[in-house]
């Protein structure tokens, strides 16, 4: 009796076994299960997508300005909408949505290249006395903070298959930097240099890097090509750098007002703004990279470049005169 139930039990499971051996070797459970990953596939992605996008150049933004240097809260208030408000999509992976974005994550590590640029130069020009004075902790902590890779994600198997710091964490503690300083200006014990010298200089350094900006879209422009599958991502990376250095530079006019009044630069100061936030402003359907003289195909990277070498003139002019 026990064999007998033993063999009944072993027949059961057996042919449990055999029942699931042939659904899930079957050839219609496969094709259906792949069938419903596309299906779900076809859906998330392109939903997920259409809800994170947002190539954010509302050139009227500023942060909540409670004292200190406009243009550092201005910063600190850029990089928060970028990772904190808009999501940082330039390190999502590929099972999330945002992986599969293109211009927006490029448009966002424009932002943080130009803000970089603008961290350095705070701290070694306009946030110390003399350059043989101390480096303000605070700027010198953001410009390291902000220098940190956009694409960097939890794990990071080329390094570490432990997790590690995010992109988004070394921007929020550039953000608590920028912040500090701020605080400090305002309790009068950080300095903020306003003088023509420092202005002139930082002019320089933001018309150098535009310089750079430039080469990469010409290198686009000598080679033209309607099927050019990375035009657009120079384009938005340029007019993230772009639409950074129009907010900081408007508010640097705020903060050197003095200046720029006394060596009558406001009217040339308004139309270089001006100038970066036409590049920024640019919003084709579709990014080509055609002929120059394309009727069809027009080079949207040409006419990006266009306001750039503006924008970068006019900052050349502003500096000459605050040499005088």
């Amino acid at each position: 009796m026990i064999e007998d139930d033993y063999l009944y039990k072993k027949g059961g499971i057996a042919g449990f076994g055999s029942r699931l051996k042939g659904v899930f070797g079957s050839r219609k459970f496969w094709l259906r299960g792949l069938a419903i990953i596309v299906l779900v596939a076809a859906v998330y992605y392109p939903a997920g997508m259409a809800m994170i996008h947002n190539v954010d150049d509302n050139p009227d933004f500023s942060g909540n300005y409670q004292g200190g240097s406009h243009a550092v809260n201005t910063a600190a208030a850029l990089i928060d909408r970028e990772v904190n408000q808009n999501r940082w999509t330039a390190n999502d992976p590929f099972f999330l949505p945002g992986g599969a974005l293109d211009n927006m994550p490029n448009f966002q590590t424009g932002i943080i290249y130009a803000l970089s640029r603008f961290s350095i130069e705070l701290s070694d020009q306009i946030g110390r006395t003399r350059g043989s004075s101390q480096v303000d902790p605070d700027l010198d902590n953001a410009a390291g903070l902000l220098k940190f890779r956009g694409d960097k994600w939890v794990f990071d198997p080329s390094v570490s298959l432990l997790p590690g710091v995010t992109s988004e964490q070394q921007y929020r503690d550039a953000i608590r930097s920028l912040d500090k300083y701020n605080q400090r200006l305002i309790n009068g014990n950080a300095v903020f240099e306003r003088r023509a010298d420092n202005l002139q200089e930082t002019l320089n350094r933001f018309a150098n890097d535009l310089g750079s900006a430039s080469a990469v879209i010409d290198d686009k422009v000598d080679a033209p090509s309607v099927f050019d599958r990375t035009a657009d991502d120079v384009f938005y990376a340029t007019k993230g750098r772009l639409y950074a250095y129009s907010l900081i530079l408007r508010d640097l006019g705020t903060d050197f007002e003095q200046v720029i009044n006394e060596r009558q630069v406001a009217p040339a100061w308004a139309e270089m703004v001006g100038s970066l936030q036409a590049a920024a402003a640019l919003d084709p359907l579709v990014v080509v990279n055609g002929s120059a003289d394309g009727i069809i195909f027009p080079n949207h990277l040409a006419g990006l470049g266009f306001y750039l070498l503006r924008a970068r003139t006019q900052i050349r002019e502003i500096s000459s005169i605050l040499q005088r």
